[in-house]
């Protein structure tokens, strides 16, 4: 599991596609100022809501990587028939692309809140939640990108797939940031929530996408 973590890390980091993700979210959140006009007080109240909307398209641009290289080269045969559990596979696969393509968000959202010039306390509050938050819309989306490996256009299908499972986690953290704006009390209920989402999906999104890669290549 190691040896598959640290390959699939190097591949993700040398295909781009953790670049493609973060230059994605910084166009996003740089565009919005322009199209809402200048008011800072709206940019301020609104702002934990697009760097999260911004993290959560800028991992979907990155799914349909997860598992599709494997395929085109034939590597995912060999998973579906080594000896490793296939839902640990996935699990390390998510872990790798969770850490090239979300981690940067994490880090580049509180530079980003400077655009939308969001409080301090709201910046970190957000990279936070994103921390928490993001190894779910990872996890959810393994299970789209399974189902999509083997259709024509995939990549479309695991966006359309995973968008509307993950609109909670969406909710809880903004949730969660907006309740650390406003009273530090709020924060607590909202990010306990978006953690056990992560932890649901943990469990459940590698089982699931096992299940749907074996389909598959059925």
């Amino acid at each position: 599991m190691r040896a598959l973590f640290w390959r699939d890390l190097r591949l993700f980091l040398a295909g781009g596609g953790a670049f493609t993700g973060l230059i994605f979210f910084l166009a996003l959140v740089a565009t919005i100022p322009f199209g809402i006009g200048p008011d800072l007080n709206l940019l301020s109240r609104i702002g934990p809501a697009i760097l999260w909307i911004g993290a959560l398209l800028s991992t979907l641009l990155s799914l349909d990587r997860l598992f599709q290289a494997d395929r085109d080269d034939g590597t995912l045969d060999g998973l579906l028939i080594g000896p490793q559990p296939l839902a640990l596979v996935v699990l390390a696969k998510c872990a790798a692309l969770w850490l090239a393509a979300c981690v940067p968000l994490v880090l580049a959202s509180p530079v980003l809140g400077l655009f939308l010039a969001v409080p301090p306390q709201a910046m970190l509050a957000t990279a936070v939640t994103l921390l928490a938050g993001t190894p779910a819309i990872v996890l959810i989306g393994a299970v789209g990108a399974a189902i999509g490996v083997a259709l024509p256009r995939g990549g479309v299908l695991v966006s359309v797939l995973v968008l509307p499972l993950a609109i909670p986690v969406l909710i809880f953290g903004v949730s969660a940031t907006y309740g650390a704006v406003a009273d530090p009390a709020p924060f607590t209920q909202p990010f306990l929530v978006l953690c056990a989402l992560t932890l649901f999906f943990s469990v459940l999104g590698p089982l699931a996408a096992a299940l749907a890669l074996r389909a598959m290549a059925d």
